[in-house]
């Protein structure tokens, strides 16, 4: 019997290491609310939705196409612009123009055609 007795696995409990990784797991849960508290951040520091800012969108993605606006990689390179991507987005701020004609400010009337003018003109400019 006292051979048996030897036998037997003795199972010793750390207790340091149980709390060790409680320590761990409020750390990480802490962290992780640090960061939903960032993202929460993050998308209310967005602006108010409004009409510049839809015709600053569009405005952005014809200048993109048209390569006048560029990534950082492609800064040097020449870039052949999108004509076709260009052009339709030109075609929905006019649209726009068109749809909204007598609901928008003087403000938003005047920065919606100033902001046609200036993508036609670059656009015909940049296809002679």
């Amino acid at each position: 019997m006292a051979e048996e007795k030897n036998d037997e696995k003795k199972i010793i409990i750390d207790e340091d290491w149980k709390s060790q990784a409680q320590k761990e797991k409020e750390v990480l849960k802490a962290r992780e609310e640090e960061k939903n508290d960032d993202k929460e951040q993050t998308q209310t520091s967005l602006p108010p939705a409004d009409f510049s800012g839809l015709v600053s969108i569009l405005t952005t993605q014809a200048f993109f196409a048209l390569g006048v606006i560029r990534n950082e990689e492609d800064k040097e390179k020449e870039v052949e612009p999108d004509w076709q991507m260009a052009r339709y987005h030109i075609d929905l701020l006019g649209m726009l123009e068109e749809k909204c004609r007598g609901n928008l400010t003087t403000e938003e009337t005047a920065l919606l055609s100033r902001t046609l003018e200036q993508l036609r003109l670059t656009f015909v400019k940049l296809s002679k």
